[in-house]
Protein backbone atom coordinates (compact mmCIF):
# COMPACT_ATOMS: atom_id res chain seq x y z
CA UNK A 1 0.00 0.00 0.00
CA UNK A 2 0.93 3.22 -0.58
CA UNK A 3 1.26 6.48 1.43
CA UNK A 4 1.10 10.63 0.82
CA UNK A 5 2.86 12.90 2.91
CA UNK A 6 1.86 16.09 2.36
CA UNK A 7 4.66 18.42 3.06
CA UNK A 8 5.17 21.14 1.21
CA UNK A 9 4.39 24.54 3.84
CA UNK A 10 6.04 27.56 4.78
CA UNK A 11 5.75 26.77 8.39
CA UNK A 12 5.49 30.90 8.91
CA UNK A 13 4.75 30.18 12.63
CA UNK A 14 7.82 28.43 13.83
CA UNK A 15 10.06 31.36 12.42
CA UNK A 16 13.28 31.65 12.71
CA UNK A 17 13.50 27.86 12.58
CA UNK A 18 11.85 27.80 9.32
CA UNK A 19 13.36 30.98 7.48
CA UNK A 20 15.82 29.06 5.10
CA UNK A 21 14.95 25.09 6.22
CA UNK A 22 11.62 22.88 5.23
CA UNK A 23 9.41 22.42 8.08
CA UNK A 24 9.51 18.70 7.50
CA UNK A 25 13.41 19.20 8.85
CA UNK A 26 12.95 20.77 12.14
CA UNK A 27 13.94 19.12 14.90
CA UNK A 28 11.28 17.35 17.35
CA UNK A 29 13.35 15.93 19.96
CA UNK A 30 16.48 15.52 17.67
CA UNK A 31 14.73 14.30 14.93
CA UNK A 32 13.43 16.12 12.20
CA UNK A 33 9.53 15.65 11.69
CA UNK A 34 9.30 13.88 8.67
CA UNK A 35 11.84 11.28 10.00
CA UNK A 36 9.17 10.44 12.70
CA UNK A 37 6.90 10.69 10.01
CA UNK A 38 8.51 7.97 7.90
CA UNK A 39 9.03 5.77 10.63
CA UNK A 40 5.91 5.11 11.56
CA UNK A 41 4.85 4.26 7.92
CA UNK A 42 7.72 1.50 7.88
CA UNK A 43 6.27 0.54 11.17
CA UNK A 44 2.46 0.44 9.37
CA UNK A 45 4.47 -1.49 6.42
CA UNK A 46 3.39 1.08 3.80
CA UNK A 47 5.49 -0.06 0.75
CA UNK A 48 6.19 3.15 -1.06
CA UNK A 49 5.63 7.12 0.12
CA UNK A 50 4.67 10.16 -2.24
CA UNK A 51 5.81 12.72 -0.46
CA UNK A 52 4.70 16.46 -1.45
CA UNK A 53 7.11 19.11 -1.62
CA UNK A 54 7.54 22.43 -1.72
CA UNK A 55 9.14 25.77 0.47
CA UNK A 56 12.81 24.59 0.49
CA UNK A 57 11.85 20.84 -0.88
CA UNK A 58 15.35 20.04 -2.15
CA UNK A 59 16.38 20.05 1.04
CA UNK A 60 14.10 17.18 1.84
CA UNK A 61 15.28 15.31 -0.99
CA UNK A 62 18.85 15.65 -0.52
CA UNK A 63 18.58 14.86 2.85
CA UNK A 64 16.41 11.17 2.07
CA UNK A 65 17.04 10.21 -1.29
CA UNK A 66 15.47 7.73 -2.89
CA UNK A 67 14.38 5.82 0.00
CA UNK A 68 14.03 5.68 3.25
CA UNK A 69 14.59 2.53 5.78
CA UNK A 70 14.08 0.19 2.22
CA UNK A 71 10.68 1.99 1.17
CA UNK A 72 10.82 4.38 -2.07
CA UNK A 73 10.40 7.51 -1.91
CA UNK A 74 8.49 9.43 -4.78
CA UNK A 75 8.55 13.26 -4.70
CA UNK A 76 6.22 15.56 -6.25
CA UNK A 77 6.73 19.37 -6.17
CA UNK A 78 3.41 21.49 -5.44
CA UNK A 79 4.54 24.76 -6.78
CA UNK A 80 1.49 26.90 -4.89
CA UNK A 81 0.16 26.04 -1.43
CA UNK A 82 -3.25 25.93 -1.98
CA UNK A 83 -4.45 23.57 0.59
CA UNK A 84 -4.38 20.03 1.63
CA UNK A 85 -7.02 18.96 -0.95
CA UNK A 86 -4.67 20.71 -3.30
CA UNK A 87 -1.63 19.01 -2.14
CA UNK A 88 -3.09 15.28 -2.63
CA UNK A 89 -4.17 15.92 -5.98
CA UNK A 90 -0.45 16.35 -6.74
CA UNK A 91 0.14 12.74 -6.66
CA UNK A 92 -2.72 11.71 -8.44
CA UNK A 93 -0.54 9.90 -11.41
CA UNK A 94 1.61 8.29 -8.83
CA UNK A 95 -1.17 6.55 -6.67
CA UNK A 96 -2.91 3.59 -7.86
CA UNK A 97 -5.54 2.41 -5.23
CA UNK A 98 -6.49 2.85 -2.03
CA UNK A 99 -3.69 4.83 0.06
CA UNK A 100 -2.76 6.75 3.30
CA UNK A 101 -2.63 10.38 3.72
CA UNK A 102 -0.52 11.64 6.94
CA UNK A 103 0.48 15.55 7.54
CA UNK A 104 3.84 15.58 7.47
CA UNK A 105 3.57 18.01 10.43
CA UNK A 106 2.35 15.23 12.69
CA UNK A 107 3.46 13.72 15.37
CA UNK A 108 2.13 10.52 16.57
CA UNK A 109 3.08 8.84 19.71
CA UNK A 110 1.83 5.37 18.36
CA UNK A 111 1.32 4.34 14.39
CA UNK A 112 -2.22 4.72 13.30
CA UNK A 113 -2.17 1.21 12.91
CA UNK A 114 -6.07 0.91 13.23
CA UNK A 115 -6.70 3.38 10.48
CA UNK A 116 -6.16 0.88 8.12
CA UNK A 117 -6.83 -2.08 10.81
CA UNK A 118 -10.50 -0.67 10.81
CA UNK A 119 -10.34 -0.12 6.63
CA UNK A 120 -9.13 -4.03 6.06
CA UNK A 121 -11.82 -5.41 8.68
CA UNK A 122 -15.16 -3.41 7.54
CA UNK A 123 -16.47 -3.10 4.49
CA UNK A 124 -16.02 0.77 4.14
CA UNK A 125 -14.42 2.78 1.49
CA UNK A 126 -12.18 4.60 3.88
CA UNK A 127 -11.40 5.66 7.21
CA UNK A 128 -10.57 9.26 9.26
CA UNK A 129 -8.60 9.20 12.25
CA UNK A 130 -10.12 11.28 15.14
CA UNK A 131 -9.58 12.32 18.61
CA UNK A 132 -11.75 13.49 21.29
CA UNK A 133 -11.56 17.24 22.20
CA UNK A 134 -13.15 19.57 24.23
CA UNK A 135 -16.36 21.99 22.88
CA UNK A 136 -13.63 24.79 22.75
CA UNK A 137 -10.81 23.02 20.44
CA UNK A 138 -14.21 21.75 18.31
CA UNK A 139 -14.64 25.02 17.37
CA UNK A 140 -10.94 26.06 16.38
CA UNK A 141 -10.51 22.94 14.01
CA UNK A 142 -11.94 20.32 12.13
CA UNK A 143 -14.33 17.71 13.50
CA UNK A 144 -16.56 15.11 11.43
CA UNK A 145 -20.39 14.62 11.47
CA UNK A 146 -21.68 11.00 11.94
CA UNK A 147 -24.82 9.23 11.76
CA UNK A 148 -25.42 5.94 12.54
CA UNK A 149 -21.23 5.54 13.58
CA UNK A 150 -20.27 6.60 10.23
CA UNK A 151 -18.27 9.92 8.81
CA UNK A 152 -21.50 11.86 6.51
CA UNK A 153 -19.01 15.18 6.77
CA UNK A 154 -16.48 17.00 7.35
CA UNK A 155 -16.65 20.56 9.09
CA UNK A 156 -13.98 23.08 9.44
CA UNK A 157 -14.26 25.39 12.44
CA UNK A 158 -17.88 25.50 12.95
CA UNK A 159 -19.51 27.82 15.25
CA UNK A 160 -22.04 24.51 16.13
CA UNK A 161 -19.75 21.97 15.75
CA UNK A 162 -21.38 18.65 15.31
CA UNK A 163 -19.22 16.38 17.44
CA UNK A 164 -16.17 16.67 19.34
CA UNK A 165 -14.06 13.78 17.42
CA UNK A 166 -11.67 16.21 15.96
CA UNK A 167 -10.10 15.30 12.58
CA UNK A 168 -6.55 13.73 13.15
CA UNK A 169 -4.78 14.61 10.29
CA UNK A 170 -4.50 10.80 8.92
CA UNK A 171 -7.12 9.28 6.34
CA UNK A 172 -7.53 5.95 4.41
CA UNK A 173 -8.38 7.07 1.46
CA UNK A 174 -9.92 5.01 -2.19
CA UNK A 175 -8.16 6.45 -5.46
CA UNK A 176 -12.02 8.38 -6.08
CA UNK A 177 -10.54 11.00 -3.82
CA UNK A 178 -9.08 12.84 -6.85
CA UNK A 179 -12.01 13.16 -8.55
CA UNK A 180 -13.78 14.52 -5.78
CA UNK A 181 -10.71 17.29 -5.37
CA UNK A 182 -11.14 18.06 -9.00
CA UNK A 183 -14.88 19.12 -7.59
CA UNK A 184 -13.69 21.35 -5.35
CA UNK A 185 -13.68 25.48 -5.01
CA UNK A 186 -11.25 27.28 -2.99
CA UNK A 187 -12.42 28.12 0.17
CA UNK A 188 -12.66 32.02 1.99
CA UNK A 189 -8.47 31.55 2.55
CA UNK A 190 -8.21 30.47 -1.22
CA UNK A 191 -7.58 27.21 -0.46
CA UNK A 192 -9.02 23.57 -1.72
CA UNK A 193 -9.68 21.31 1.19
CA UNK A 194 -9.24 17.38 1.29
CA UNK A 195 -11.89 17.59 4.52
CA UNK A 196 -14.10 18.70 1.86
CA UNK A 197 -13.61 16.57 -1.10
CA UNK A 198 -14.15 13.34 1.81
CA UNK A 199 -17.53 14.86 2.24
CA UNK A 200 -18.00 15.28 -1.87
CA UNK A 201 -17.31 11.62 -1.47
CA UNK A 202 -19.85 10.53 1.53
CA UNK A 203 -22.78 12.76 -0.23
CA UNK A 204 -21.97 10.51 -3.13
CA UNK A 205 -22.74 7.72 -1.12
CA UNK A 206 -19.03 6.66 -0.39
CA UNK A 207 -18.89 4.86 3.78
CA UNK A 208 -16.06 6.41 5.52
CA UNK A 209 -14.87 5.05 9.18
CA UNK A 210 -14.16 6.76 12.22
CA UNK A 211 -10.91 5.33 13.89
CA UNK A 212 -9.94 6.74 17.57
CA UNK A 213 -6.95 7.72 18.16
CA UNK A 214 -4.02 5.62 20.08
CA UNK A 215 -1.75 7.48 22.06
CA UNK A 216 -1.15 11.01 21.76
CA UNK A 217 -0.69 13.86 18.61
CA UNK A 218 1.06 16.68 18.24
CA UNK A 219 0.12 18.59 15.46
CA UNK A 220 3.43 21.21 14.76
CA UNK A 221 3.00 24.37 13.97
CA UNK A 222 4.46 26.57 16.79
CA UNK A 223 7.65 26.47 18.87
CA UNK A 224 5.12 25.62 21.81
CA UNK A 225 4.17 22.24 19.79
CA UNK A 226 7.43 21.20 19.94
CA UNK A 227 8.03 21.72 23.07
CA UNK A 228 4.56 19.74 24.08
CA UNK A 229 5.90 17.10 21.70
CA UNK A 230 9.21 17.01 23.25
CA UNK A 231 7.87 16.99 27.11
CA UNK A 232 5.50 13.88 25.62
CA UNK A 233 8.58 12.24 24.22
CA UNK A 234 10.96 12.77 26.99
CA UNK A 235 8.07 11.03 29.31
CA UNK A 236 8.91 7.57 27.27
CA UNK A 237 5.57 7.93 25.38
CA UNK A 238 6.19 6.74 21.96
CA UNK A 239 6.16 3.28 19.93
CA UNK A 240 9.25 1.08 20.02
CA UNK A 241 9.79 -1.38 17.52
Amino acid sequence: MQAVVPAAGTGTRLRPLTSDTPKGLVDVGGTPILTRCFEQLVEMDIEEIVVIVGYEGQQIVDHYGGAFDGVGLTYVRQAERLGLGHAVLQARTHVSGPFVVVNGDNVFGTPPRALLDAYRETDVDGAVYVESVSPEVARQTGVVELADGQVVDLMEKAETPPSQLANAGCYMLPEAIFRACDLLRPGAEGEYQLSDAVGVLCRAGYEFTPVELEGWRVNVNTPEDIERAEAKLSDGEYFHD
